[in-house]
């Protein structure tokens, strides 16, 4: 039998490797305090090839932070698809119903936090930018939605990340129940 060759390189099968174990990595330490030996070992390969793919750290958390805003919009379209022929706010709440599953795996979350905390790095601020601006232009493009709602979509994605990474959803005092007012929120995975 003649051995058939995949569409993927090994550099490419391993850069996939190396992106989703940096986004487990970066997503529980952060930029600073990930060695990318941890990142290295989460993809089974050297740290060497590591470097070789990704020359600096930099730019290793750069590709999970673009990953990760990929994944939103997969999660985002996969929702808006199941409202047939509804309103734009029938498809945000349908987006917002993802995006809480979504973020439900601390990791999604996490490497978006970790990004926003990390910013004052230049090429981090520019992929979070980048990131952000694709989900907003998305969201109002595939609703049709007003700049309003887009605006609250966003927000209250933003108010879910502070309350999922606070853990307040089920605190039961009257500050909490006050923010976490009308929020729908998946099970921690």
């Amino acid at each position: 039998m003649k051995y058939t060759r995949t569409n993927l390189s090994d550099a490419d099968t391993r850069r996939e490797a190396i992106v989703e174990a940096a986004l487990v990595a970066f997503a529980d330490a952060g930029f600073q305090a990930t060695p990318v030996t941890a990142v290295a070992a989460g993809a089974g390969i050297s740290q060497a090839y590591v470097f070789k793919l990704y020359p600096t750290k930099e730019e290793l958390f750069v590709a999970a932070v673009e990953r990760c805003f990929t994944r939103i919009e997969a999660v985002l379209e996969a929702s808006a698809q199941t409202v047939v022929n509804g309103t734009p706010d029938e498809i945000l709440y349908a987006m917002g119903d993802g995006y809480a599953a979504l973020i439900a795996d601390r990791k999604m979350l996490m490497i978006q936090v970790h990004a926003q905390s990390a910013s004052d790095v230049p090429a981090i601020r520019e992929v979070l930018r980048s990131g952000l601006k694709r989900i907003v232009s998305y969201v109002k493009q595939r609703t049709g939605a007003s700049d309003e709602a887009v605006q609250r979509f966003i927000a209250f994605g933003q108010l879910c990340h502070l309350i999922t990474t606070a853990d307040i959803y089920d605190l039961g005092e009257d500050w909490a129940r006050l923010l976490a007012r009308n929020i729908r929120h998946a099970p921690a995975l």
